[in-house]
């Protein structure tokens, strides 16, 4: 059986104030090698790849832009003879975006069933199709329910009891959306999955146009080390994507797997996309001897986050002896009440022995701060103030502000349903993308205590308390940053967005002038 996967187009927003980029589908990547492990014949259409210089700007919203094919050009290069096609989407706001595509992919091909899977659509199952003509959704970590959905359709979609398939939404014979009888146990043997079929997608494209999460350190392939996260955090999606264990692969597995990719792909950089990598000492230890013993001369990094209580000073040696370049930690907040409301364990005391420990080293640290929770005061927000100066004396590189937005099926995000605070028309739906703009508008702020002209002054406050304080220590530093950016070199998150700064200016100019790649969307697209 044919199977055609799709990485749908994605929205960029040129006025956010942030170095997050597109990068390469990993999830799809591991879908792909599973199927063709069970002999499915797979093949990809990547939106992103075949289009990456093409962006078609939103006619509801002015800074967002499409950045791929349009779903009308996806669609005219779908497979006709693909028996089934799969479908990705992580990010809710560009849900829009894809309901467009998935709508068209049935108006051609009505019959060919439409599979789909990721956080948006974990988080939002019934939603998405009661919106979207899609047959069946996957829920949460996706490689063993993908296969059994796919198994079935093979086998004959009349002939398979749906309910009993583990943690999937399907249709009844009436169209009606219906969630099995019961959630999919969680994948324990996770170094018998296949690695991601990256031969499926063009990663030298994805590398040519800058598009990795992270640091630009050399060509690019993310890795996945360890799967899922313990702690329950109020405004995380991981506890009901991937509920609350905690599975490593085998390090030595994990360094074979980054030799494989050097040695056939020329990759020298990999980003780790766990949610939290760095859990046990005894498991970073022996991956960062694993990486010594074997001299491959490669630079990592932990780009989304990761916890700080067994970063020492031995940890932080070996991950700056053995390439990890850069990790980020995320404290959220200063204030321990806060941390304590929103269920983040995590201590100063721990943060701050962790960050000396990492700049001692000589690593790049970035911290992530957020603002504007439900609860958030002005207290609060000094005590973050104050964590932001330690932070600067210490001399870690950045810290990055963002504004709190509710994301689907969080603890946070019920709560507010609860009390009428959100919908889930499509203006709620692209919150998140707006998160890191320059200033918080008053239908996205949800803290009662604060309006938004009040947190649009303390996200600059706390940007200028690090900085400030940093450059005040740290004298030498304000002259590397501009000096790498000039040469488009990334050693820090703040390099990171000047570099992509100029990108964004350019796409913006170009769009105003009608000129380059750049185009207005058709009327459908949100």
């Amino acid at each position: 059986m044919k199977v055609q996967l799709i990485h749908p187009p994605l929205y960029l927003n040129v006025h956010a104030m942030t170095a997050l980029r597109p990068s390469l589908p990993l999830g799809l990547a591991y879908i792909g090698a599973v199927l063709r492990e069970a002999g499915y014949e797979v093949s990809m259409l990547d939106a992103v790849a075949e289009a990456p210089e093409q962006v078609t700007q939103s006619e509801k919203k002015k800074q967002l832009f499409a950045l791929g094919l349009t779903p009308q050009q996806i669609v005219d290069r779908l497979d006709p003879e693909a028996d089934v096609f799969g479908l990705t989407n992580m990010w809710t706001f560009s849900w829009p975006l894809v309901r467009e595509l998935i709508q068209k992919m049935k108006a051609r091909f009505p019959d060919k069933p439409i599979v789909c899977g990721g956080e948006h659509f974990s988080g939002l199952p019934e939603l998405s199709m009661q919106q979207a003509p899609l047959d069946y959704i996957v829920r949460g970590e996706g490689e063993e329910g993908a296969l059994e959905v796919f198994n079935g359709i093979r086998l004959g979609a009349d002939k398979v009891d749906w309910s009993a398939v583990p943690g999937i939404w399907y249709r009844a014979p009436d169209g009606t959306p219906v969630e099995s009888s019961s959630s999919r146990a969680r994948i324990q043997a996770v170094d018998d999955i296949p690695w991601p079929a990256w031969d499926l997608i063009d990663i030298d494209v994805y590398n040519e146009q800058g598009f990795i999460n992270g640091l630009n350190q050399g060509k690019t392939i993310p890795i996945l080390a360890t799967r899922g996260c313990p702690y329950q955090c109020t405004y995380c999606a991981s506890p009901n994507m991937w509920t609350t264990r905690w599975y490593a692969r085998d390090a030595k597995d994990v360094v074979d797997e980054m030799q494989f990719y050097k040695e056939h792909y020329g990759a020298t950089n990999f980003p780790f996309q766990d949610l939290t990598a760095i859990l046990k000492r005894d498991w970073i230890i022996e991956f960062c001897n694993e990486l010594k013993a074997r001299k491959l001369d490669v630079t990592w990094q932990f780009p989304s986050g990761t916890r700080c209580e067994v970063i020492d000073d031995e940890v932080a040696r070996l991950l700056a002896e053995t390439g990890g370049k850069s990790l980020a930690l995320a404290p959220e907040s200063g204030s321990e009440r806060t941390r304590k409301l929103i269920q983040k364990r995590m201590k100063t005391d721990a943060l701050l022995s962790a960050c000396k420990a990492s700049a001692k080293a000589g690593l790049n640290v970035t911290a992530f701060i957020v603002i504007a929770f439900p609860h958030d005061t002005a207290e609060d927000l000094q005590h973050t103030a104050k964590l932001a100066r330690q932070l600067g004396r210490i001399g870690i590189d950045d810290i990055a502000v963002g504004f709190f937005f509710p994301i689907p099926n969080t603890q946070l995000y019920k709560e507010l349903m609860e009390k009428g605070r959100v919908t889930h028309e499509d203006d709620f739906l692209l919150t998140p993308i707006f998160a890191n703009e320059e200033k918080l508008l008053p239908e996205n702020n949800y803290c009662d205590h604060l309006d938004a002209k009040q947190l649009t002054r303390w996200k600059y406050r706390l940007l200028l308390n690090f900085y400030l304080t940093s450059f005040a220590f740290h004298p030498t530093k304000p002259f590397r940053i501009v000096w790498n950016a000039l040469l488009g070199r990334e050693t820090r998150k703040l390099e990171t967005y000047l570099v992509d700064l100029r990108k964004k200016l350019g796409i913006a100019i170009r769009s105003r002038l009608g000129r380059g790649p750049a185009k207005k969307s058709e009327p459908a697209t949100a």
